[in-house]
């Protein structure tokens, strides 16, 4: 058998694992590998940073289903992809990072561009590995890509130094897994289903909590159809946006610290919780010992670790989300709880509350895009108000449509993940909703939108101030505005102009729809600013120690 580098088993071992594209940057102890990749069939997306090659990825991943690859060099290259990483870890989605090493003889040494980043991701990685031989690629190819892929799925980072990557070896690998010590749990206990069924049964006021982990497991009709067969109202996460249509009579929105009146009322009044694929974060559930007061929790969650972690369930499901669902309704006759089912017709009549009319505001953009666009579209978006009324007020079909970054709440997420959702659905509308703050965490991005011609239109509210943090200063701090104004913004319509984009700004009410309509209308990539009030805020909000229906409601605010 004919000897290879390290880096042709590396490319091989990509390919056979189902890599048909990557995002990047090069430098020097990742050059091995980068000369390999030339001569493949493996498409490379050169970003403008490796963070941003990193969201791009979880971007794909999050669209395509599929393990996203970033590549990047060592020192400053690995380590701007650990706020990436973090981003991936906390949000559950698959990705395989390969980071350059120096060589071997140098590590410790302090060389050029060394760091340990292995140790420096330990905490925010499934697994990582520091590779020693090169015979030992293609085994740990495969083992990362099987790790990220399976079980609560999340990211493998493999760093190769660059001696490895240049070493000749023979080993193609042996093609088998051995990982004794990884064996999650796939199928529900029978039991635990069966004590699932009969508490839904008896339950009068029963309410589904869907999360991120049904994005995950593609469980999105499984959702649908127990909701639909025990006459079950649905509340969605954040990260849960599209595991049911916005439109569905049975769809309460989002619960939470910025949630739907109606999804709160309804957490706090059901006597049944079904939460599938959530892990009760704080955004959540607002003061723990007021959450779900009145209700049995069932959880199902392929983690075990999530299980009684923050809210200890009556029934707990560990296992695959969609194999579970799938045991329950193979055991559960329809049913039908019409008091319950009043009372939430009546919840989701609580929300949203009358657009104004007179003034340009994040709601209306919002809404007026959904009336454009019918719910065929996917969005991204950064962190901050923007964040919050695009999940508030976006109307979305069933389905892996909405990225956003979670868990970590990272500035800059939204425009590179829009573009690894692009190219894992070209044929689909994509916009990133962004603010004028997180929009220069990763402005230059827009390169990578010109260079890889990709369709991608930018809605960006710009109200001249990081607005989320002001709004916890107006309630936290005493209305003490400190390091949240943004006077060296710069005209960013002139920015799309010299990244090729074409440009729109929108200052009045009575302009949006047709300004937004030709933005969305036209092909290729566009930028829409939105020039917004720094006074508007997002309402309804849970102030720290409160319960989820201590909710502070605009009318309220202004008396």
């Amino acid at each position: 058998m004919m000897s290879k580098t390290g880096a042709d088993v590396l490319i091989a071992a990509l390919e056979k694992n189902g890599t048909e594209l990557l995002f990047g940057y090069p430098g020097g102890a990742i050059l091995p590998v980068y000369d390999c990749l030339g001569k493949s069939g493996i498409r490379h997306i050169l970003t403008r940073n490796e963070q941003a090659a990193v969201h791009a990825a979880s971007g794909y991943a999050r669209i395509s289903g599929k393990v996203g690859v970033a590549v990047a060099t060592s020192g400053p290259g690995a380590t701007n992809m650990v706020t990436g990483i973090a981003t991936a870890y906390m949000d559950s989605i698959p990705l395989v990072l390969i980071t350059g090493q120096v060589s071997t003889d140098l590590i410790g040494t302090d060389a050029f561009q060394e760091v340990d980043i292995t140790g420096i991701t330990q905490p925010i990685v499934k697994h990582n590995y520091l590779v020693k031989d090169a015979d030992e690629i293609a085994d740990i190819i495969d083992e990362a890509f099987h790790i990220a892929g399976t079980g609560r799925k999340g990211p493998v980072l493999v760093d190769i130094p660059k001696n490895v990557a240049a070493a000749k070896t023979e080993s193609e690998g042996s093609g088998k897994l051995d990982l004794p010590g990884y064996q999650p749990t796939t199928k529900g206990h029978p039991n635990q289903i069966k004590s699932a069924v009969r508490l839904i049964k008896e339950a009068k006021r029963p309410l589904i909590h869907s999360g991120g982990g049904v994005m995950s497991a593609n469980a999105m009709a499984e959702v649908v159809a127990l909701a639909e067969r025990i006459g079950a109202p649905v509340v969605n996460t954040l990260m849960g946006i599209g595991s049911i249509d916005s439109s569905h009579p049975l769809s309460l929105g989002m619960p939470g610290l910025h949630g739907n009146p109606g999804a709160n009322f309804a957490m706090s009044e059901c006597d049944l919780l079904i939460t599938i694929g959530a892990r009760f974060d704080d955004r959540l559930t607002g003061e723990l010992s007021a959450f779900a007061s009145h209700g049995k929790i069932i959880h199902i969650d392929i983690d075990p670790a999530e299980i009684g972690k923050n809210v200890r369930p009556k029934i707990p499901i560990v296992g695959d989300v969609a194999l579970a669902l799938r045991d329950l309704l193979s055991q559960l006759e329809p049913k039908r709880n019409p008091a319950w089912l009043e009372r939430a017709e009546g919840l989701k009549q609580l929300w949203p509350p009358p657009l104004r009319q007179d003034k340009l505001t994040a709601p209306l953009v919002i809404r007026t895009m959904n009336e454009i666009l019918n719910g065929d579209v996917i969005v991204s978006t950064d962190v901050g108000q923007h964040q919050m009324f695009t999940a508030q007020f976006l109307e979305v079909k069933a389905g892996r449509c909405f990225l956003t970054s979670g868990g970590l709440g990272t500035m800059g997420y939204g425009l590179p993940a829009a573009i690894g959702a692009k190219i894992a659905a070209p044929e689909k509308t994509v916009v990133a909703v962004t603010g004028d703050g997180s929009f220069q965490m990763n402005l230059p991005e827009m390169a990578t939108i010109r260079d890889q011609n990709l369709d991608i239109k930018i809605l960006l509210f710009n109200n001249g101030c990081l607005g989320l943090v002001r709004q916890l200063e107006h309630f936290y701090c005493g209305r003490a505005y400190y390091a949240v104004d943004l006077p060296g913004n710069p005209d960013f319509l002139q920015i799309a102009l010299a990244y090729g984009f074409k440009a729109y700004r929108i200052e009045k009410a009575d302009a949006c729809k047709e300004v937004m309509c030709s933005a969305l209308s036209e092909s290729g990539p566009a930028l829409i600013e939105c020039i917004l009030d720094k006074e508007d805020m997002v309402f309804p909000i849970v102030l720290s120690g409160a319960s989820l229906e201590d909710m502070v409601m605009e009318e309220k605010n202004e008396k």
